[in-house]
């Protein structure tokens, strides 16, 4: 039985949370004017379920009202992993909360950390006011996982954001791999889940873009290396594509023909869904949207030397190409020859050491634009 009973149990547990990973609330109060953590719920795509065998079905508000215990697991468990995921992000970035480069890093930083915390917030809204003893039990998990012990649920959210340069790549690709799931949840057929979307896709967006904005300064000012940039991108890259998912993966068909997960853009789609390469759909759509903005930040780049987008194979540890030994320009390589290359396109101790010393200055970070 869980040890929470109402959701202001639950929010004692987060306050807690927040004391052990060393965030003090109030730093949020000073930087940002005031905040206020709460559960916000915003319009429906359609009141219908949008695709599936229930389509055209009235959406379900109560979990009792999906009509199949094999469907209402398949909703918890996006919960869980969706809320998984807030929290993880705070535990990855947190310690740059007291080094920002500059008063609107600090504030950028300030925001994205309470704004995902809102969204982990959320999430346990729904598991404790809609899924009983089960969800109260969920939502207490989710404060116990850490992501500096390695254990959040997705291997990527265990890994650490070191310094200003790796938050960048990784509010501009893990952020915007959120902003996918958050848009093929958005067209869920449970409604309270899709309606919590859309003021959290509105969060996400300003998260995504600083990421953007910030490889574009890092770009621009062209203190750091370019071949150094690269590897941060290529570090954050191919681990949100693995986020996707299997390519053939048997839960995506059932989420899908149950109304559960849409396609990204569900509502404007005009063929009818390839069930069986659904993941693989959304991770390509992502992956296109990425080569356009690099080209973007390349554009920042005064010099010749240009940053490129590493081959969707790449360092991949999930789906088709997981474990297998492709560049970042797509050759195959034999086993020593890979060991060598991953040592020369990712993040090093060398790179570190190098970063912390670009990082005493200023320079290295163009101003923002206004």
């Amino acid at each position: 039985m869980a040890r929470i009973k109402t959701f202001d149990d639950w929010v004692e547990i987060l306050r807690m949370w927040q004391k052990d990973i060393d965030v003090d609330p109030e730093i949020f109060e000073r930087i940002l004017g005031g905040y206020k953590l709460e559960a916000k719920y915003g319009e429906l795509h359609s009141d219908e379920i949008e695709f599936g065998e229930f389509a055209g079905d009235r959406k379900w508000d109560k979990v009792m009202e999906i009509p199949d215990q094999r469907m209402r697991d398949a909703v918890l468990n996006m919960i869980i992993y969706q809320g998984d995921t807030e929290f993880a992000s705070n535990e990855q970035q947190r310690k740059l909360l007291g080094n920002a480069p500059t008063k609107y890093d600090l504030y950028s930083i300030a925001r994205v950390f309470i704004e995902e915390t809102r969204h982990g917030y959320q999430m346990c809204h729904l598991l404790v006011n809609h899924f009983g003893n089960d969800g109260r039990i969920e939502a207490e998990k989710m404060l116990q996982r850490r992501a500096d012990a390695g254990t959040r649920l997705l291997n990527a959210f265990n890994n650490p954001v070191k310094h200003w340069l790796d938050l960048f790549a990784y509010q501009n690709y893990m952020d915007r791999d959120g902003k996918f799931q958050l848009q093929m949840l958005s067209h869920s057929g449970f409604a309270p889940l899709s309606r919590s979307m859309g003021p959290m896709l509105k969060e996400e967006s300003f998260h995504l873009g600083t990421g953007f904005t910030g490889l574009k300064r890092v770009a621009k000012a062209n203190v750091i290396p370019v071949k150094v940039q690269q590897k941060y991108h290529n570090k954050w890259l191919s681990g949100s594509l693995d986020l996707f998912g299997n390519d053939h993966s048997s839960s995506a068909v059932w989420v899908y023909i149950w109304g559960i997960k849409g396609r990204p853009e569900e509502d404007k789609e005009e063929i009818q869904a390839d069930k069986e390469l659904l993941n693989d759909y959304a991770r390509r759509q992502y992956y296109e949207e990425c080569a356009k903005l690099v080209q973007q930040v390349n554009a920042a780049i005064p010099g010749d030397e240009k940053l490129y987008v590493a081959d969707i194979r790449f360092n991949r540890q999930i789906g088709e190409f997981a474990g297998k030994r492709y560049s970042v320009d797509g050759a195959t390589m034999d086993s020593d020859q890979y060991e060598a290359h991953l040592k020369e396109v990712l993040p090093s101790d060398e790179d570190e050491k190098l970063l912390a010393e670009f990082f005493k200055s200023d320079e290295w970070l163009a101003p923002k634009a206004a």
